[in-house]
């Protein structure tokens, strides 16, 4: 028996983008948040997190032992992907808004 190629197997409906676009190959994280991540975020939308974060990390000082520090990103996160104001490095502006 052939396989057959089914198109919307590696897509995801993107919580950010609202649309269906390539999912991530791999859950970003080791767990249940990780999965329902890559079923629900668009590997776009992932990247541009992992971007913002970077930024935020930087900008901020901040370590990423430190609890506070990891609440903060990940409510940016949370915030990020569902379209929810966020907060944004100095003069950044995501691809997606340019």
């Amino acid at each position: 028996m052939t396989a057959t190629f089914d198109p919307k197997a590696n897509m995801v409906f993107c919580r950010k983008y609202k649309q269906d676009l390539p999912k991530m190959p791999n859950p970003p994280f080791p767990n249940k948040k990780g999965e329902e991540i890559q079923n629900t975020v668009s590997k776009k939308a992932w990247d541009e997190w992992l971007e913002l974060q970077t930024m935020l990390i930087n900008e901020n000082h901040l370590s990423m032992i430190n609890p506070e520090a990891k609440k903060f990103i990940t409510e940016q996160r949370e915030k990020f992907l569902d379209n929810a104001d966020y907060e944004r490095p100095q003069g950044w502006t995501p691809e997606s808004e340019k």
